[in-house]
């Protein structure tokens, strides 16, 4: 049976199918409907008529519905995890845990939207305003176009709705071809949480038929999550509406002679999640750990002890392992650019210390874990997004210099730095062109209530439910008389 999309408020069939298969074994795990083109328009109009509802909707509503969902994904938590891990190819522990953060960021948007608050303007602080006095409301902006990839195939669709339900926004989603399950599963929860029939529409089409969602100016904002080269083309059809674009990275790590010690708990700490930032779910993060760069007195122990931590800690096996790591990567186009960055490193010159491309009938979306050196500062891994399980390792002499290879990537999402120094820390977060600096920890660690977002190519915007809120909203004033 093929699995329907929500569409203005009823689960329809469309005018053909996909299918979703697991990762890792090849298997069909569902068919799911193309939407036709006038469905995608139907969406659209509903989502526009359905501005009245939302209206009507108190705060207090809002915040009752966003709970509700919050309860029905913890009711749902072991199917919802074992659907985004078999669609996704997920280890099921990290499947579990993107689960959790799906409920909390609903729950933290319950408690944004109740605790947001208006502004108050002294308007005769001008000679002109005497007599006057001003407030400042922010409205919800109007139907949201949502578009989201893979990787996390519900909390990056969370991201999307929860803070649209906060700020009273209806949404069009389109989930990710390869991974439409847990946005279904999602929508059928919100349904019954009773957010307004056409407020939400889940559906899944061709690249073509998603023009609308783009350019309609019924809908008033774009939020894009995916590669830079689908990004900033959407932006450039977008037309008036708002765009926020979160997209690539090629995450770099410092660790500074003022860190960590080798042959102490804190190092051989901060390898292991070095090891797991880099390696976890395949490297199928944008914010996974791509580049290191450790002062030339650390290099030779850092880079002995973390391709052992490697062997000992990053477990290679089918995504229900509870052990497992990193399984099959999503498909064959993810397996042809990993081994094309790994090959362009290593024509010029780069060492390969451990990891690889398996081979052998059955696995061939499998690597072992790549650690690579002597890789060229500008070979595509060091100056693009691999997203895959690779690795590259330099030394530096100065912070300087470090810096400076840092911010030489076209991208800016997260960095980390491993320093006790407050001044390295804090030149750090003054000189690092990225969204984010993690000082004593890896580019790879979020939590969904923190501003996320990059600059330069990285995109731009904020996710993080309060900035997301306020990216969701437009301030309007009022200006009233005093007496």
């Amino acid at each position: 049976m093929t699995q329907r999309n929500l569409i203005a408020g009823t689960w329809r069939e469309g005018d053909a199918s996909i299918s979703v298969t697991h990762p890792f074994t090849g298997e069909e795990l569902e068919r799911v409907a193309v939407a036709t083109t006038d469905q995608v328009d139907e969406a659209i109009e509903a989502a526009s008529a359905s501005m009245e509802a939302l209206r009507a909707l108190t705060v207090y509503e809002r915040a009752q519905i966003l709970r509700a969902i919050a309860d029905g994904i913890d009711a749902q938590a072991t199917a919802l995890s074992q659907t985004l891990s078999a669609e996704a190819g997920k280890p099921i522990a990290q499947a579990r845990a993107e689960v959790t953060r799906a409920s909390e960021t609903f729950r933290f948007a319950a408690e944004e939207v109740r605790s947001a608050r208006g502004e108050s303007l002294e308007l005769d602080a001008a000679l002109s305003g005497a007599g006057k006095w001003g407030v400042i409301r922010r409205f919800p902006v109007g139907p949201v176009s949502a578009i989201t990839p893979f990787n996390f195939p519900l909390n990056l669709v969370v991201h999307k709705i929860a803070p649209a339900i906060a700020a009273g926004c209806p949404v069009v989603l389109k989930p990710a071809d390869k991974t439409p399950l847990s946005a279904l599963a999602l929508a059928k929860i919100i349904e019954d949480a009773g957010w307004p029939t056409g407020a939400l529409s889940v559906l899944n089409t061709t690249v073509e038929r998603t023009t609308p969602l783009v350019e309609d100016p019924r809908m008033r904002l774009l939020s894009f999550t995916g590669s830079g080269a689908v990004g900033w083309d959407l932006k450039a059809r977008a037309g008036q509406k708002k765009v926020l674009l979160e997209l690539g990275g090629d995450a770099a790590v410092i660790v500074s002679e003022g860190g960590p010690r080798p042959k102490t708990e804190a190092w051989d700490a901060m390898i292991r999640r070095v090891a797991l930032g880099a390696f976890a779910y395949g490297g199928q993060v944008c914010i996974s750990v791509q580049r290191v760069l450790v002062q030339a007195s650390l290099y030779e122990a850092f880079v002995e002890d973390l391709v052992d931590a490697v062997h000992t800690h990053v477990r290679v096996g089918p995504p229900e392992d509870e052990k497992a790591v990193m399984s099959a990567l999503i498909d064959d186009r993810a397996v042809e650019k990993v081994q094309r960055f790994v090959s362009d490193a290593l024509a010029r010159g780069a060492k390969r210390l451990t990891g690889g491309h398996r081979e052998g009938e059955g696995s061939g979306r499998l690597f072992d874990p790549m650690v690579l050196v002597n890789v060229p500062k500008d070979a595509l891994l060091a100056c693009d997004e691999v997203f895959g399980p690779v690795v590259a390792v330099w030394p530096y002499e100065t912070l300087d210099e470090a810096f400076e290879q840092v911010n030489q990537s076209p991208y800016g999402l997260q960095a980390g730095i491993y320093t006790h120094d407050l001044r390295e820390a804090t030149r750090a977060f003054e000189e690092l062109e990225v969204g984010a600096v993690l000082v004593g920890e890896i580019p790879t660690w979020r939590v969904d209530q923190m501003p996320y977002g990059g600059v330069k190519a990285s995109g731009f915007g904020r996710e993080g439910l309060k900035e997301t809120l306020l990216e969701y909203t437009e301030p309007r004033l009022c200006v009233l008389p005093r007496s």
